[in-house]
């Protein structure tokens, strides 16, 4: 038989999971809340610095829920200079092949145990959420946000999947503001274009709450916007974000970035990336207005582990790409919020 071959086993719908873990309304009201907060941050009508940050990606419960209370805690101090939001990121892109994420293989056993991976990461959100703790994710599987996505309050369209058609008909319909990441060799020109067809109404073949076949019809996406992550080199420089704005204008969109100071800005190397958000920092401080919001891939221990399965692991360090540790995250995001608050008084300056 030529060619490869699959197989189709029945899956429990979006609906069905709702219905089984289900949002209060409190809880709804609050990720309503966050995601207004995140859109007026990128709008420019509130004058707060964006971050986004977390692990790589998420493969413990526990770690992850430790680091969200040490979050809520960072951000209620720090709430009149940043908005926080933590990476909960359960689908991992690969360019080859590799540990797929809690989704897929959540007991890290190469047993791709979905169905257990949403009530796993369903679990989280909603945990996380009832914490008043906001919750971002990158969105892999154009099936995933029906699941999980009314708990969600910044989602990414990653380097890999920003040129793809079906992630951009994706991006146009979700309830949420969205960063589309420039392609993974550095090219920002896929991501603006990403950016204007997100913006449009989209119609296309999908599937429903139900898990019946449906048409989907988009209103278009307003709040897309582009997120550098660097490539072949970094592109987080003052001349590089000069050039992404060019390109924004050409095409008619907001002049705003959010950027990633891990993968292609600091070659996935968790002490360049902390070196990378003070260089970053300094700008903020300086008075750079389209410099909306970092990323940042931080976690309880700083750097990596390598992941088998039976092996025991370090508590809280990722087994993705390598993040900063928990006290270097706190000193930085610190030193972001000085910067924030630097740049509100200057702007008032300049204009006052």
């Amino acid at each position: 038989m030529a060619g490869g071959q699959c197989k189709s086993v029945p899956l429990l719908s979006p609906e069905e999971l709702r219905q089984e873990q289900p949002a209060s309304a409190q809880v709804l009201a609050g990720v309503a809340a966050a995601r207004a907060a995140v859109t007026a941050v990128l709008d420019g009508t509130d004058d707060r610095l964006l971050v986004v940050l977390g692990p790589c990606s998420v493969h413990d419960l526990d770690a992850t829920l430790m680091y969200a209370r040490r979050l809520r805690e960072l951000g209620r101090e720090l709430a009149e200079d940043v908005v926080l939001v933590l990476r909960t990121y359960f689908e991992k892109p690969r360019t080859r092949v590799g540990w797929p994420g809690l989704l897929s293989d959540p007991w890290l056993d190469g047993g791709y145990a979905l169905e257990d991976g949403l009530r796993m990461a369903r679990a989280l959100l909603l945990e996380v959420s009832e914490m008043d703790v906001a919750a971002a994710c990158e969105w892999l599987s154009p099936a995933v946000p029906d699941y999980l996505g009314d708990l969600v309050s910044w989602g990414a369209i990653g380097a890999r999947t920003v040129t793809s058609p079906v992630h951009r008909q994706l991006a146009s319909g979700l309830p949420m503001p969205v960063g589309l990441k420039n392609a993974v060799d550095g090219d920002v020109r896929h991501a603006v274009d990403a950016i204007v067809a997100a913006s449009r109404p989209q119609v296309y073949p999908g599937v429903g709450a139900r898990g019946r076949p449906v048409v989907v019809h988009t209103s278009g996406n307003a709040d897309c916007h582009l997120v550098l992550r660097g490539g072949e080199r970094p592109n987080y420089g003052p001349a590089e974000v000069a050039e992404a704005m060019a390109l924004l204008a050409e095409a008619g969109l907001p002049r705003r970035v959010v950027i990633d100071a891990s993968h292609g800005n600091s070659g996935k190397d968790h002490l360049r990336q902390h070196e990378v958000a003070l260089e970053l920092a300094g700008s903020i401080a300086a008075g750079q207005e389209q410099i909306r919001g970092l990323l940042l891939e931080s976690f309880l221990e700083p750097g990596r582990q390598d992941w088998a399965a039976g092996r025991p692991l370090v508590f809280g360090r990722s087994i993705t790409d390598a993040c900063m540790g928990w006290r270097v995250t706190e000193e930085l995001v610190r030193t972001l919020a000085g910067a924030s608050r630097t740049r509100r008084a200057l702007l008032a300056e300049r204009t006052g």
